[in-house]
Parts: structure tokens; C-alpha cells; sequence
């Protein structure tokens, strides 16, 4: 621990033994992942909690992934320095601030604006740069800014929604959690010559993804 950060000893514990240990290996992430002050993007109450193995509430029914599951979601993306970068589901802030870490582009797109202006807080509190947050439908993706060499979604949704796979760039990498209600299946999707190579990544349990290609809210009622 340092005066300046006192939670970088915890940071190393949970990339050495959370996420290094458990296969994650791209060096990249595991370095942001060390550099990303966690506890600046949880609820005032949770920042003891913030470096331990599990979500946590974050408002407005949503929550932030556990440490484990958004260091395989960005390892995943195999994202290089010059890559633009498409987020479903702003949420507090963290993947994004992870992705703007290891892309040139940001964008992160949040359904709920008291979220979005949260997470807007939680990237000045952490010296957070190259992240553009925008309020609308994620599922809808965001066109001004397409393609995108990389997608992450960060809530569950039926099925993937199509503008998303529409938006996704030749060669690009879209992650996203697909199914029921209860869990869902990670899946990566890479496009090649205008088709989808789909890969299983494992059992995960998302919240729902809300808008015109996901949920809809009534279906949550």
C-alpha cells in the first residue's frame, strides 16, 4: 500500500489470485486491471468489498461485474491500441474505464441517464480519459460511430441483437451474454467476409439487457 493509493496491494491480490490464476493471461489487461482503482467505481458503503470476486449493487437494480468475469469478457475482445470500441451498458463505469486503457475509442452506451452521469463521475474521480458515454438504447448500438473493431455487452439479452452484429467491423470481436432470465451462456461472436463465427465461453449470470433487440421492460415486470 502507498500514502497516494492505498488500495494498490489489494488490486495485486485480485489480478494475481482472482484473475491471473484462473487463466487470464493477456498482460495488457492484467496491467490495467491493476491500474483501475475499483473501489472509485462502486457505491460509498462497498469500497471494502470492491476488490473481492463478485458483483455488487450499483443502483437502479444493475450491478458491477465480479473482478473474474469482466477480465475473461476484455481478454476476450483481443483489443490492440488502435481499436474503436462499442460497450452496451454504461453502468458505473469500470469496463469502460478497463477499455479505454487498451483502445484509441470508447464509446459506452447507458439506458438510464442517472447511471450515465454517475458513471461520468466515476471516470473524473479516477483520472479517467477517451471514454464517451451517450444515453439511449444499446440494443439499437450507436451508428454515427460504426463499425466497431470490438463489442461488449454488458447485460443479457435473448438473443445478440442485430444492429450490433450490423455495426461490428470485418475481423472484429463482439462478447455477450445470451438466454434466459435466470443464466446465460458468454458467447463470442467474430465476424468474418460478413459472417458470425460464434464460440462458447461459459455459464454466466448477467442482469437483463433492456430496449427494442433485448428485454423488453414489460417482460420484467
Amino acid at each position: 500500500m502507498t500514502q497516494t493509493d492505498p488500495c494498490q496491494g489489494e488490486r495485486e491480490e485480485m489480478v494475481e489470485f482472482q484473475i491471473r490464476a484462473r487463466g487470464v493471461g493477456d498482460q495488457r489487461v492484467l496491467a490495467a486491471m491493476r491500474k483501475i482503482p475499483r473501489h472509485l467505481f462502486v457505491p460509498k458503503g462497498y469500497e471494502r468489498a470492491a476488490y473481492e470476486d463478485r458483483p455488487l449493487p450499483i443502483g437502479e437494480g444493475q450491478t458491477i461485474s465480479q473482478p473474474y468475469v469482466v477480465a475473461v469478457m476484455t481478454e476476450q475482445l483481443e483489443l490492440t491500441p488502435q481499436d474503436r470500441v462499442l460497450e452496451v451498458g454504461t453502468g458505473s463505469g469500470y469496463q469502460a474505464a478497463l477499455l479505454a486503457e487498451l483502445a484509441a475509442t470508447v464509446i459506452s452506451i447507458e439506458r438510464l441517464e442517472d447511471l450515465a452521469d454517475q458513471a461520468q463521475q466515476n471516470f473524473d474521480r479516477a483520472g479517467v480519459t477517451g471514454v464517451r458515454v451517450v444515453v439511449g438504447d444499446g440494443t439499437q448500438g450507436y451508428p454515427p460511430e460504426a463499425p466497431y473493431d470490438a463489442i461488449v455487452v454488458t447485460a443479457a439479452s435473448p438473443t445478440i441483437p442485430g444492429p450490433l452484429i450490423d455495426q461490428l467491423a470485418e475481423g472484429g470481436r463482439l462478447i455477450a451474454p445470451v438466454g434466459p432470465r435466470e443464466c446465460q451462456d458468454l458467447i463470442k461472436l467474430v465476424k468474418h467476409e460478413g459472417r458470425v463465427e460464434k464460440i462458447p465461453l461459459g455459464g454466466v449470470c448477467f442482469v437483463p439487457l433492456i430496449g427494442q433487440f433485448g428485454w423488453r421492460g414489460e417482460d420484467y415486470l
